[in-house]
């Protein structure tokens, strides 16, 4: 496998040439800003790995419109570095809780980056109202079992979410045939994928037409398995320690009506904002359960949340 040569993807040297040339007593001449950027600015290509795959599927490379839409989202994702140093930041912290849930659900490890794209593992909320890591539309969150209203909207709970992802995907592959078919139903829905292939006569997401969102879907997912795979290779340079990592917790069962998450933090010994923090699926600052039902809140444990000089 051949990657650009490490170190190769400069591309923050004309910022460090403009503080340079703040520091000049006199303004430097419009020649001399030319030659700097010219000799310091450097954007390079990238060579595309001689074999991709997702959940095991080989990219057919040897064709010219997967190789071309390939290279364009591994540039797109390479040299957007703000956004990619975010992913690498929160992976840390997020894949461990949606990987062993996948590993249960037999669901390829691969589909950890579907969620990298859905939301950039946030707690998005997309105009249609898809919600969540997962980006799960109310109805479909219902329909397995999620509860969401104003109050409480569990598409909001990672691992719950993560669940619900996995049975959607779960039924694509059978219905569709393969992972790469299911990943794309994610973002398209089984029925129009489904209509597709049978309106095209082809059997693989590869050979299928579709539109701008859904074409890009796969390739997208691709080229951020691959750049968060092997940061050296795309340029990204990062210590342990910059990475972000979770608070351990502890749960707390609650069963009853809270009418005042303010002073419920506060009789746990946190605030309201820490709380909301590590339960964002509570949307409201009470908890109405007229029905008695069973939660679980993750609280932080001790001694996260102190300030330190």
């Amino acid at each position: 496998m051949k990657y650009v040569q490490k170190g190769l993807m400069v591309v923050g040297l004309l910022a460090v040439g403009a503080v340079s040339i703040n520091a000049f007593k006199e303004a430097p001449t419009d020649e001399f800003i030319e030659k700097k950027i010219k000799n310091e600015y450097n954007v390079y290509a990238l060579q595309v790995p001689e074999k991709l795959d997702f959940a095991g599927e080989a990219l057919p490379l040897h064709n010219p419109d997967i190789l071309e839409r390939i290279d364009r989202e591994l540039l797109v994702n390479t040299y957007w570095q703000s956004n990619g140093l975010l992913m690498f930041k929160r992976a840390k912290k997020y894949f461990p809780i949606i990987e062993p849930i996948l590993k249960k659900n037999g669901i390829p490890e691969d589909f950890k980056y579907l969620a990298v794209i859905e939301s950039g593992l946030t707690n998005a909320r997309s105009p249609a109202g898809a919600s969540g890591f997962w980006q799960i539309m109310a109805a479909t969150a219902k329909e397995n079992g999620l509860e969401v209203n104003d109050n409480v909207d569990e598409r909001y709970h990672l691992e719950k979410a993560t669940e619900v992802a996995c049975k959607y995907l779960i039924d694509s592959k059978e219905r569709l045939g393969s992972w790469t078919l299911a990943a794309a139903a994610y973002n398209a829905g089984n029925y129009g994928i489904s209509r597709r292939l049978e309106e095209q006569k082809v059997e693989g997401y590869y050979d299928l037409l579709l539109g701008e969102e859904t074409g890009r879907y796969i390739f997208r997912i691709v080229a951020l398995k691959e750049i968060l795979s092997h940061p050296d290779t795309y340029g990204f340079n990062f210590r342990p320690k910059d990475l972000y990592s979770a608070v351990p917790t502890y749960k707390v069962k609650v069963d009853t009506v809270v009418s005042d998450f303010a002073q419920f933090s506060k009789d746990l010994g946190l605030n309201y904002k820490l709380l909301k923090i590590h339960n964002p699926w509570l949307r409201e600052s009470n908890l109405n359960n007229r029905s008695n039902k069973l939660y679980y809140l993750d609280i932080p444990r001790e001694g996260y949340y102190i300030n330190k000089p």
